[in-house]
């Protein structure tokens, strides 16, 4: 699955290389690492003395568990793991850690602070019940924006990395990681799967995109940092992603095997430095990706697998020794290769110390101790990792008193003062790419808005926005994410008896069916002749598909704050302050549209 090597990957490449070398330069005077705190390291040496060796194979482990509460019984637990309640899932396998999704995963661990925290408390009740009386690891992915998250309101909603990015302010980033991480510690959580260290050099990257931080290498790595400084300020560990960067790819690992075509002078200059500056400024965790790079191990497996890139490079060249975790095992990028019996095995010979997510926890467990007993895997390299995961349990404080208030959870969890400063990062955020005609901002005259596009949800968001401003009457028409001919025509004749179109786009620039169709929604609402303003709700990227539209304005997420940033900006309110944190290139990529650090002001 080779990536494109032609003139136009060179360009945007070499767009992302700006100001590399200062990043490089900056890692160097970052704080130093908090990993090597000689009481800790100890203090788990003893306690991994004193645990059996399937105890110890289970630390390694961080699964899934089914229900919102430790004791309640679902029929996931016991399809995965022959038990029915979480609490008898940890008795039974004793793992290092749990990770929570939502509902749209299955798990469905989430759903409103009291629930989260009381959760969090009687699975490190059952963890300190069991065994050796290790507390657990509580994992989320939490990233901010509206790609990857697991909790939502009353959680606050915070803008996302390229957002933060576009606001170009590590104050403003390292506040966001700040109240999420004061958030996800009053439930409980101890570990949060964030920040994305990927440099995004590539516009058709199908699982990064917002989710980093930009295409410059210098500005990730300040942003990067910032994230660890606020996590830790906020009270949770941080884990740097995805290892050696997962920037420069159109295969979304996922669903495939992506591979990294990258020179080792273009991963030196573009992918690490993120890495090395999340290293320098002491960040807990390192995750992996299931990318192929062979510039770095030329014989084809993930960087997962490979001792090469794990233990050679990350480990021994970085110099990182914090923890090192996989991305989820049940991934097409790690589980299409290697049976369930082989990936946590080649894993942890790799150097991965958190096995997350092996898609079959019988066999995966048995697989580990097997190797183990059989010499394939040394003891000594298990008791590495097993001292790595208790001494950062340690540290964390999860030994001395792993458990949370549930009141404590309800007043921190989406306070008015966390809201408050979202609104106010996100209000930096919003970039305005077009306005041919000076069409923004718009005057405080009485008119008629036809608001359309993507997103049920968004949709009425915007519309609601619009309406609350005097003089001014919204409709709202959401059109799908592939909006089929005779919504189109809908549109399109709605669009001419209004005197202003605001329509959400949402992947338009996808070489896909939704793209496709999107581009002809906005092109049909232009040729109504009524004035179109599109607002990328996603990547900014979208407008390489209809150049021409009278105004686009970017804000890098569908969360309100976001959207409602994007509307006062509409009307002036807000003078739009952010610049992109990418380059647009034009739809063949002969050209840049709009390059790195473009945005326009009132």
């Amino acid at each position: 699955m080779q990536q494109p090597t032609g003139p136009s990957r060179r360009r945007a490449i070499a767009t992302g290389l700006l100001g590399a070398t200062a990043a490089l330069t900056a890692s160097a005077s970052l704080a130093a690492p908090a990993h090597a705190h000689g009481g800790a390291v100890a203090r788990a040496r003893a306690m991994a003395r004193r645990m059996s060796l399937e105890e110890k194979v289970g630390q390694l482990f961080v699964i899934e568990v089914y229900g919102q509460s430790a004791d309640t019984a679902a029929a996931g637990n016991r399809a995965l793991y022959g038990v029915d309640t979480p609490a008898e899932v940890i008795a039974k396998y004793r793992p290092g850690g749990v990770i929570y999704f939502d509902a749209r995963r299955g798990p469905d661990n989430v759903r409103d602070p009291r629930q989260i925290a009381r959760l969090s408390n009687g699975l490190q009740h059952a963890a300190r019940s069991a065994g050796a009386r290790v507390p657990l690891l509580i994992s989320i992915d939490q990233e901010g924006g509206s790609v990857v998250y697991r909790i939502t309101e009353p959680a606050t909603a915070l803008p996302g990395s390229m957002a933060l990015a576009a606001g170009r302010s590590e104050a403003g980033a390292r506040r966001s990681a700040e109240i999420i991480g004061r958030e996800l510690a009053a439930l409980g959580i101890t570990q949060n799967y964030a920040p994305v260290a990927d440099v995004n050099v590539n516009p058709e990257n199908p699982v990064i995109g917002v989710r980093s931080f930009g295409s410059d290498p210098a500005l990730v790595s300040s942003l990067v940092a910032a994230s660890v400084d606020g996590h830790h300020r906020g009270g949770v560990a941080s884990a740097a992603k995805h290892f050696p960067g997962h920037g420069d790819t159109d295969t979304d690992s996922h669903t495939g095997l992506p591979q990294i075509n990258h020179t080792r002078e273009e991963l030196e200059r573009v992918d690490l430095p993120p890495f090395r500056a999340a290293i320098a400024r002491g960040v807990d965790t390192i995750m992996t990706a299931h990318i192929v790079v062979p510039a770095l191990d030329p014989s084809g497996v993930p960087a997962t697998m490979s001792h090469p890139i794990i233990t050679g490079l990350l480990r021994e060249e970085l110099g990182f020794d914090g923890l090192i975790v996989t991305d989820a095992l049940d991934m097409q990028g790690a589980s299409g290769q290697f049976p369930d019996d082989v990936a946590p095995v080649r894993a942890l010979k790799a150097g991965c110390d958190q096995l997350v997510l092996a898609p079959k926890p019988d066999i995966a467990f048995n697989a580990v101790l097997e190797a183990v007993r059989g010499g394939e895997i040394t003891v000594s390299r298990l008791d590495a990792s097993v001292e790595r995961i208790l001494a950062h349990k340690i540290r964390r404080g999860l030994v001395r008193d792993p458990y949370v208030s549930e009141e404590r959870a309800v007043r921190v969890v989406g306070s008015r003062e966390h809201r408050d400063a979202a609104q106010a990062v996100t209000d930096r955020t919003v970039t305005l790419v077009r306005n041919e005609g000076g069409l923004l901002p718009l005057s405080p005259a009485a008119r008629s808005v036809l608001v359309t596009g993507w997103g049920v949800n968004t949709v009425r968001t915007l519309a609601a926005a619009v309406a609350e401003r005097p003089g001014q009457r919204a409709t709202a028409l959401e059109t799908g994410a592939v909006p089929s001919a005779a919504r189109i025509t809908e549109a399109a004749g709605a669009a001419a008896g209004h005197d202003l179109v605001v329509i959400a786009v949402n992947a338009a620039a996808a070489g896909s069916d939704k793209g496709a169709a999107q581009a002809r929604l906005v092109r049909a609402l232009m040729d109504s002749g009524t004035p179109v303003v599109a607002v990328a709700v996603r990547n900014p990227y979208d407008i390489r598909r209809f150049p021409d539209v009278p105004a686009y304005l970017a804000t890098y997420s569908y969360g309100t704050p976001s959207l409602q940033a994007a509307v006062r900006t509409l009307y002036g309110d807000l003078a739009p302050a952010g610049k992109l944190p990418v380059a647009i290139p034009a739809l063949d990529s002969s050209t840049t549209l709009h390059p790195f650090g473009h945005g326009l002001a009132y």
